[in-house]
């Protein structure tokens, strides 16, 4: 059986292009869950409500993790593009 990498690489460029956007926008739906919780964690903490800011902490450094286990799933670059000789931005 394959790895997961390499079965990844030789799929057709559609299937990636699918692949990476799902994978962002589930990143982009992540950060936007830390960023409520921290808005949260923070109006508790003024109210001296501590446990609900340690609560929140665990659970965005638990985003946190899955965020950074999720970017193992993004394709890799394509390595057999032809360059153009007349771009300069390449």
């Amino acid at each position: 059986m394959n790895n997961f990498r390499e079965v990844q690489n030789s799929v057709n460029s559609n299937k990636i292009n699918t692949l990476m956007s799902a994978i962002i926008v589930i990143l982009i739906l992540i950060l936007t869950l830390q960023v409520w919780m921290m808005y949260g964690a923070l109006n508790n903490a003024l109210e001296d409500n501590q446990a609900f800011a340690w609560a929140t902490f665990g659970g965005s450094v638990f985003l946190f993790f899955s965020a950074v286990f999720l970017l193992k799933y993004l394709p890799e670059r394509p390595k057999n593009l032809k360059k153009d000789p007349n771009n300069q931005y390449e």
